[in-house]
Parts: structure tokens; sequence; C-alpha cells
């Protein structure tokens, strides 16, 4: 059994789920791999059945980012134009892995949380299919950071902030330390 999941998951009486909550700009999305509502963590989670296929989440013992793949699929294609028009990338997305126990509690930790890379979407006559790749938080370590110690760089994250106004004035000035007057 993982590291930090709920004890109750080594219970022969219990009933697996995944749960997906990604934050979009319009609102959160949040569904589970089983039919009606269910609710984790005071959230509520809308039932999509069979229609969700998530791949394996993998764990190594180095720091590496792993991603993971979701699809949805079965989905009446209004949903499509829905997916089309919302701004998906680097939305973050986590993932959940619960059970439901038979006196009808509910254990759940997270299982992956990163972030919306890619989409493709494959349309039928009657249905479509919407994959959706993420990307671990750890993809973050890879991307070089582009810093330049100029005004111009502190005032985009600091506007108005003149401490580095002065910098040029200080590269060839003599400076006497201890001396007086």
């Amino acid at each position: 059994m993982r590291t930090g999941s709920p004890s109750e998951f080594a219970n022969n009486e219990l009933a697996p789920f995944l749960a997906i909550d990604i934050a979009f700009d319009s609102g959160p999305f949040k569904i589970w791999n089983g039919y009606g509502e269910l609710i984790v963590n005071s959230d509520i989670y809308t039932g999509a059945g069979t229609l969700i296929n998530v791949s394996s989440v993998e764990e190594t013992s180095e720091v590496e980012a792993r991603g993971i793949s979701l699809t949805l699929s079965g989905l009446p294609p209004e949903l499509i134009s829905i997916a089309l028009q919302e701004n998906y990338q680097n939305r973050i997305i986590k993932l959940y892995v619960g059970a439901i126990l038979s006196n009808g509690t509910i254990e759940s930790y997270q299982l992956f949380g990163g972030r919306l890379d890619v989409m493709t979407i494959q349309e039928g006559a009657d249905t479509a299919t919407i994959t959706v790749t993420a990307e671990n938080r750890l993809i973050d370590l890879n991307r070089p950071r582009q810093r330049r110690y100029t005004s111009e760089d502190q005032k985009a994250l600091f506007p108005g902030d003149l401490g580095f106004d002065y910098v040029n004035d200080l590269q060839e000035r003599q400076i006497e330390w201890g001396k007086a007057g």
C-alpha cells in the first residue's frame, strides 16, 4: 500500500473510485467515475460513470516530472463547443483516489497534482472524445528562468520599485570606505 494512503484502503469491503478536479476560469469541473453525486472533502463531484479513463500514475525514486493522460468519452457534441472555448492550458488539475467504505464513509487522498497541457478532440457522428494530458508540477524545475537584474525587469514584477534605477550609476563609481568626510 502507498505511503500516506488511508488505512481503510486495506479493508476487503470497499468501493474504490477516482475523482478529478480541474480549476477552469469559468468554474471548477469535478467528476468521478461512478454514477450520481459524490461528496469528497465537502466538494460535490458529478458522476461520469465509465466515460472516464485515466492513464497510470507513475512514481519513481528520482525527482522527475511524470504526467498523466485523461480521456472523457461518449460526450455529446454540445460539450465539445464548451471545451473549445475554455482556456485550459496551465489550469490546475488534481486526481484523487478514494474508497466508499461499507459504512458509507468516504476516504480519499490526492494521487496526482499538476497542470493541463494539451487537449485533443475526436468527434464522431453522435459522440466525441476529449483527451487531455497533464504535467506534474515538477515540470517547472526544467523551465529556464529568464531574469535580468535591470530596472525594467524589476518594474515588471514590482511597478514603482526604483531600487535598480541606480545600478548603472554605481558601475564605475569609486567608493572609499572608512575615510572621514
